[in-house]
């Protein structure tokens, strides 16, 4: 080796000895106490917010770099019942110092101990998250504007090209949310993080533990490879969360592209549990009462999430809710201007199990009275405004308030504030209902309209189980187009106009024996039938058709058709005065032979006058218009009583109809 090639080996070997040592005692020499005034001052500056180092500042740097801080805290401006914005008890980072010069991070240790963090609100709604780090954030802004396009691509990624983690642990740390406008705290504690096998050529191992609220929440499992270099290649996640003890939650997917623009495609299990038996044992009451106290006993997810930050698929869903089954998909993107679009059936449903159970103290009149209407607060349609929705949705049978529904098919759609329901149909009781709205909310009140028809619907049954009532008997069909405005009961009352026809047939009134008062005339001549079933009165068609401007109903035609007479009605109701002026004209018709009669018959008129309130109406007989009327002749009257051939075939009829209610008990063969 020429002499000269060997003195500058020489030098350079004496030239590497003297900056290892240097390096070695650099950190027991210099004092880094003496700089802790000038960090802080720098570190304030840039956060926007007081920052102190409390503890010693311990520096190394062979053969790990590192540095060790303990008692850091970032402060709250004033006002604010937190001192510390964040606080931490310890850091710790030490990082093997030559593999760095290679792009290798091979990290000996990293631990947090007793990270605090706090978000405020307080009482004039300022956020301690206000103005957080502006200087930093406009020196970060300056040098973006400055960075070529290219520069910025070169950028991209991260530039490591080797990973490996020996201790990574983040041990008590506490999350506290306080909201001094609400007057409520929420508060995470006992939070820990460690990670196991951090590498970037193995699946990394999660192990995640809280207590949120005094309740334990667990997330366990694993996420990885990583990738060399980080996010070229789909990193692949299978964790399972437990949330208070009882509540199994399992996420397997992948995420692709995480640095640049992240796509994700997991599907989630949650396997079945009882929310009702995981409430108990956590001693949180549940939120509401339910009528049945066996109901959210099994509830069980599956469904699979696709998509990016701003958009979002399920697909494949399916959910559980104890004896029901319910299969949905989605879509959803654009979270500035939601567009939701949906799609769900569900089996069967008995919603009466899950609303409150009947008050047994009913409220008297008097409580009504004294209760003051409660204020509400104007609603703010802007969210509806901005929504687009295509929803469509399926149910087998539903039961509700003890009615009971079938093949129900819905649709709904928004745009531009308008929402409309269209179709909406449905199948009860032997008949079929179909139906559209629309709830234009473009201004501060909402503007509606709705198309109800049914066909063929049995009432007797519809009302006894809507209204546990026996009112009326018969087929019923309706057609009723309306509109109003507003969103209050009081305001739809005063606003509600159109125009509807409700129309029964072979039916008859509950309650309300009017051919029983006709026989009260008759009792005269020794004709009348004395009967003790409960009262009522048999029509064979009772139609009403009304018109509603503004919340004054006025009926147009208003006929009922029974055996013995024939009854008009005319007038009008005030909704939202809740008062009546009704007209009532019976016709005595003068038959037995039920509702088939076609025979024409003279009659008096006993006109009656109807006033008062929907809750108190008053009855009074129109005797001024009952004297106008002419006094019937004697063949009238004959026409008005039935014949002796005709009470002996009517008699006969009964007579029949009773044998076929009785039912004989079978022989017993010999």
């Amino acid at each position: 080796m020429p002499k000269p090639l060997k003195w500058v080996l020489i030098a350079i070997v004496c030239l590497i000895v003297v900056v290892l040592v240097a390096v070695m005692i650099a950190p027991m020499v210099i004092n880094f106490e003496k700089y802790k005034p000038a960090i802080e001052t720098e570190a304030s500056n840039a956060m926007g917010r007081r920052v102190v180092l409390g503890g010693k500042i311990v520096p190394s740097v062979f053969p790990w770099v590192g540095l060790a801080l303990s008692d850091v805290s970032i402060q709250n401006p004033s006002g604010f019942s937190e001192k510390n914005f964040i606080s931490v008890g310890l850091f710790e980072v030490r990082i093997k110092l030559l593999p760095l010069l290679t792009g290798t991070y091979e990290i000996k240790r990293f631990v947090i101990k007793s990270p605090h963090i706090v978000l405020e609100t307080s009482n004039t709604g300022k956020s301690n998250l206000d103005g957080l780090g502006e200087a930093a954030k406009s020196a970060t802004a300056a040098g973006a504007k400055s960075s070529t396009p290219q520069e910025s691509a070169k950028k991209t990624g991260l530039p490591i090209k080797s990973l490996k983690a020996e201790e990574f642990a983040i041990t008590d740390g506490r999350f506290l949310i306080v909201d001094q406008e609400a007057g409520t705290k929420q508060e995470i504690k006992d939070v820990g993080l460690i990670l196991t096998d951090l590498s970037m050529d193995q699946p990394i191992g999660i192990d995640f533990n809280a207590i949120a609220n005094g309740h334990p929440i667990r997330v366990k499992g694993t996420a990885g490879p990583l990738g060399t270099p980080i996010g070229q290649k789909p990193i692949q996640l299978d964790i399972v969360a437990v949330l208070l003890k009882k509540i199994d939650a399992r996420i397997q997917g992948q995420i692709e592209n995480v640095l640049e623009a992240p796509r994700f495609d997991a599907g989630i299990q949650v396997s079945p549990f009882s929310l009702r038996k995981a409430l108990e044992e956590a001693n949180i009451a549940l939120p509401f009462s339910t009528a049945d106290p066996q109901v959210l006993d099994r509830i069980a997810l599956d469904l699979t999430v696709s998509g990016q930050p701003d958009r979002v698929a399920i697909s494949d869903g399916k959910l559980t809710l104890d004896d029901s089954r319910i299969t949905f998909q989605g879509r959803g993107q654009t979270w500035s201007k939601p567009d939701l679009q949906l799609s769900a059936e569900l089996d069967r449903i008995d919603l009466d199990r899950y609303l409150p159970p009947p008050s047994e103290k009913k409220s008297s009149k008097e409580d009504k009275a004294r209760t003051p209407t409660p204020e509400t607060a104007e609603t703010d349609y802007a969210p509806l405004r901005k929504l687009v929705l295509d929803a469509q949705l399926k149910a087998g049978r539903i039961k509700a308030k003890n009615m009971i529904v079938e093949d129900i098919m819905l649709k709904a759609t928004a745009r531009d504030g308008i929402i409309r329901i269209d179709p909406l149909g449905m199948a009860l009781y032997d008949g079929h209902l179909a139906a559209k709205s629309t709830v234009n909310v473009q201004s501060r009140k909402p503007m509606s309209k709705a198309t109800v028809t049914l066909a063929g619907v049995q009432s007797a049954p519809l009302i006894k189980d809507l209204l546990d009532k026996e009112m009326i008997q018969g087929m019923m069909s309706a057609a009723l187009d309306l509109q109003f405005s507003g969103d209050t009961a009081d305001t739809i009352r005063r606003t509600l106009s159109g125009n509807g026809k409700l129309q029964f047939k072979d039916g008859a009134i509950i309650g309300l024996d009017l051919d029983g008062m006709v026989r009260n005339v008759q009792s005269a001549f020794g004709l009348a039938e004395k009967s003790s079933e409960k009262p009522r009165t048999d029509f064979s068609e009772l139609v009403v058709q009304f018109i509603a401007d503004n919340g004054v109903t006025t009926l147009e035609v208003a006929n009922l058709v029974s055996p013995l007479l024939r009854v008009a009605a005319s007038g009008s109701a005030d909704l939202a005065q809740e008062t009546l002026n009704l007209r009532i004209d019976p016709k005595f018709v003068g038959t037995l032979k039920g509702q088939g009669d076609a025979k024409e018959r003279s009659g008096v008129m006993v006109p009656v006058n109807v006033g008062g309130t929907f809750e108190k109406p008053k009855f009074k007989p129109d005797l001024k218009a009952l004297l106008e009327q002419p006094l019937p002749d004697k063949e009238a009257l004959k026409k008005a009583i039935p014949t002796e051939k005709e009470l002996k075939q009517d008699l006969e009829k009964k007579g029949m109809e009773l044998l076929k209610g009785l039912t004989l008990p079978d022989r017993k063969k010999d």
